[in-house]
């Protein structure tokens, strides 16, 4: 049974019931038949729709008439540098990139270091536009193409995209970002403006490029409310509505009520770790398991509520037969934590050293990607 939760862009509380949030969001679940047809469209199903970790959108099938047509449509994501990036930012950057090498789209990748200022009390500007530079680096080395990928700060890009904002700013009324967003009186003016930016690079490509062009917005769930304040206003001002394809979040390492936050180290694994940072944080993890290995042997685990079992069904076991033997093992009590502590902390030392690889040669051709006034 679910408790109360709570979802926004910039906080979640709870264990989130993600169909509940369908219906709170007005979003569309992904159903059989859209899987079926990703499936033809694009020749295979990427682990995260068949594990329904991507599980919801709105108009994902106007893109897929889009492609089916043989025509364009960009990509738009992003990122609020606020810390180090974490594997819950790295999870829907690991999908854009599937749907990029599956469509050829070019992507539009915004960095918010103007949010992240505005809304962080402790951050300066400095900090949040040197994370800025930071995150990057992680988007170019999870693999993007660099001939379709176009990365931007709000800061270092804020004369283009303040002219597609102020527009959007006209049609939306203080009483609608007060409703959406929860804005009280002592919200600062610039957190009021800002969902007008986070709405401009919905509308960048067909400035860009010259024609009008729809944008598919790969994220988590919890950014959805600034797409649905952005898709009210679109036609208004002469675009597509933006569409979007939905991920749940990444729990905690800390257990499953809440996501992972840069501010708090220890309840993710950071891209910047070291080998010995993985090893303890996930010693100390929050796991589905009982108080002694007697009662482990006896009555076993919960995989549903393990953050170490969570993190291999979300990123680091792709053979399903495996994580479901692993899942089983865990119910009747044939594996205990320290085992598959040991073997996730082993996946995810690997994959960090190749991404530690690929981040230092992204500082040699940052600039490649950058998009500046």
């Amino acid at each position: 049974m679910f408790m109360e939760f709570k979802v926004t862009p910039w906080e979640v509380e709870g264990i989130v019931d993600y169909q509940k949030l369908i219906e709170e969001f007005g979003t569309t679940p992904i159903d059989e038949k859209m899987l079926e047809r990703i499936k033809k469209d694009f020749g295979e199903l990427h682990l995260f729709l068949k594990r329904k970790i991507f599980f919801s959108h709105r108009d994902f099938d106007m893109i897929l008439d889009r492609i089916e047509k043989n025509q364009k449509f960009a990509l738009y994501t992003g990122r609020g540098p606020s810390g180090h990036t974490h594997l819950g930012h790295i999870m829907p950057w690991i999908f854009t990139k599937y749907l990029q090498d599956k469509t050829k789209a070019n992507l539009y990748f915004q960095l918010t270091d103007d949010e992240k200022f505005l809304h962080e009390r402790e951050m300066t500007i400095e900090e949040t536009h040197r994370f800025a530079y930071e995150n990057a680096l992680d988007v170019i080395a999870v693999g993007f193409d660099p001939e379709r990928t176009f990365i931007f700060s709000d800061i270092d890009y804020a004369k283009t995209l303040y002219n597609i904002a102020i527009k959007v700013a006209k049609k939306v009324t203080f009483s609608t970002v007060k409703a959406v967003f929860g804005f009280e009186n002592s919200t600062n003016i610039g957190m009021i403006f800002y969902p007008s930016i986070q709405a401009a690079p919905c509308f960048l490509p067909s400035i860009l490029e010259n024609e009008k062009i729809p944008v598919l917005i790969p994220a988590a769930i919890d950014q959805d409310p600034y797409w649905r304040v952005t898709r009210d206003v679109a036609e208004k001002i002469g675009y597509y509505k933006p569409t979007a394809i939905h991920c749940t979040l990444l729990p905690s390492l800390q257990g499953a009520s809440g996501k992972m936050s840069a501010s708090d180290p220890d309840s993710a694994i950071f891209t910047v770790d070291t080998e010995e940072d993985v090893r303890r944080k996930v010693r100390n993890a929050f796991t589905g398991g009982r108080t002694s290995l007697k009662e482990q042997r006896e009555l076993g685990g919960d995989p549903e509520v393990c953050s170490v079992f969570l993190y291999l069904y979300y990123l680091f076991e792709e053979d399903d037969t495996k994580i479901e033997e692993r899942r089983k093992n865990c119910l009747n009590g044939d594996i205990i934590c320290g085992e598959c502590k040991a073997y996730l902390t082993e996946k995810i030392i690997r994959f960090l050293k190749e991404h530690q690889k690929r981040r230092e040669k992204a500082k040699d051709v940052i600039e490649d990607f950058l998009l500046k006034d």
